[in-house]
């Protein structure tokens, strides 16, 4: 697959890892104004940098979108006139509609919106997409792409933004309880180092009993909590402090905070 990545910013430049490290390109352009950034991709022998999008547009059949939002309009008018039927265009931009992306280059291209997170570049995304209906053939190629990287599902646009929050925020939200946990452990007696290591492999060995069972956490809590037992007590303290409620009411809240940044509020 020719590939390129218009903004090679934190997020596209994860995706970039992710597509390398799984051989997911036969070749790959990334832009970015200042190149001194990315020269270090210039090492793959099929990997070409460049600050011309008009060239990268050119020389690839699946355009990834990772620029500002405040970028994307001018973009897309600078490239539409290069869009051709083989053209896959992947937009990343958080409040940007399809609508909008359409009302620029026309309703016949396919346009996907996608909501990656940027543990992308180790291959554990979680990614949402939606697709105009010209772009619905080639959501399978879409989730292909990124199921090298993580795992995929199709949504609604309309459960974009909340997507937004749960998978892309969700990544901040899930390393501040990791970092809560090593507190929790160099105060039991672990060095720094230590208590990092066991809350992290403990936080991935969670998801991982999910993933693999398919059970509910609370089938999994079931198994390590013992009548008058140590686990109890403690998830009852942490629900008497709040713990789930304030995990409710952050999210929300910055599903709030988007929803304003969607209507032009801020």
């Amino acid at each position: 697959m020719k590939i390129a990545i218009i903004g090679a910013g934190n997020l596209g430049l994860s995706i970039a890892k992710g597509l390398l490290n799984t051989d997911g390109a036969t070749t790959l352009y990334l832009t970015k104004r200042n190149l001194d950034d990315i020269r270090d991709f210039e090492k793959y022998g099929n990997v070409t940098i460049t600050s011309d999008n008009r060239r990268a547009v050119e020389n690839s059949d699946i355009l990834i979108l990772a620029v500002q939002p405040s970028q994307l309009e001018f973009l897309l008018e600078n490239t539409k006139d290069l869009l051709t039927e083989k053209h896959l265009v992947i937009s990343t931009i958080t409040g940007f509609s399809i609508a909008k992306m359409e009302a620029i280059i026309g309703d016949g291209h396919p346009i996907i919106r996608s909501m990656p997170n940027t543990a992308i570049s180790v291959g554990k995304s979680m990614t949402c997409l939606c697709s105009n209906e010209s772009g619905k053939k080639r959501v399978a190629l879409a989730k292909a792409i990124f199921n090298r990287m993580g795992h995929s599902m199709e949504i609604p646009e309309s459960q974009m933004q909340a997507a937004t929050v749960i998978c892309a925020s969700g990544i901040a939200f899930w390393m501040r309880l990791i970092r809560a946990t090593t507190q929790g452990a160099i105060q039991l007696g672990f060095d720094a180092k230590e208590a990092q290591e066991l809350a992290m492999h403990t936080c991935n060995g969670a998801a991982n009993l999910l993933i693999a069972s398919g059970s509910h956490p609370e089938a999994e809590i079931d198994k390590v909590t013992t009548p008058k037992g140590c686990t109890i007590q403690g998830l009852n303290e942490m629900e008497h402090q709040g713990l789930s409620s304030s995990l409710i009411q952050g999210i929300a809240a910055s599903y709030a905070k988007i929803s304003l940044i969607q209507e032009g509020q801020l």
